[in-house]
């Protein structure tokens, strides 16, 4: 069983991101090793773009240069990654692929991790992060999609929205 599969940054040459993407895809593809590469990503976000007085919604590139892959390491995967047409090598010294940590993978958002909400508008819930950490409020609204959960807090005799990531509340018991 090999060991558990970890995202490592591609250095690739501008503009050609897609393509080493969907070239790194087909090739595991065809060589059936989807469990050694298990997921190839260019970051995107969406961007509105005003040009002539129009606005567009544009899909930008969030680093350019740069594709996400998560595989398990092994000199075959790496050799596979290393001579895709495009590709420059691996993000680390010397050429030495370096996993990125967590923090850095939810930073970058990369991975979307489940978030059981157990509280809906309404409720009281308890701040369990963030600097007001041990405070009682009422939830004004829940968005599964941003993972944010919106918070009335009273501080200094007035409520005070706050906006926190939906792990940072838990209902009051």
């Amino acid at each position: 069983m090999p060991e558990e599969a970890k995202w490592y940054v591609v250095h690739t040459y501008s503009g050609y991101e897609n393509k080493v993407a969907s070239n790194l895809e087909k090739t595991v593809e065809n060589r059936q090793m989807q469990d050694l590469i298990q997921e190839v990503r260019v970051p995107t976000e969406l961007v509105t773009e005003i040009k002539d007085n129009k606005r567009r919604e544009v899909e930008r590139k969030i680093f350019p240069g740069y594709v996400l892959v998560k595989m398990v390491l092994t000199d075959e995967s790496w050799y596979i990654v290393r001579n895709i047409r495009g590709c420059t090598g691996f993000v680390g010294p010397s050429s030495k692929p370096i996993p990125l940590t967590d923090e850095e993978i939810a930073k970058l958002g990369v991975e979307k991790k489940e978030v059981e909400v157990s509280y809906e508008v309404g409720d009281s819930v308890n701040i369990t992060g963030g600097p007001l950490e041990g405070f009682i409020g009422t939830v004004e609204e829940v968005d599964l999609e941003k993972n944010r959960v919106r918070v009335m807090v009273s501080m200094f005799g007035r409520e005070t929205p706050v906006e926190l990531e939906l792990d940072q509340a838990e209902p009051v018991v």
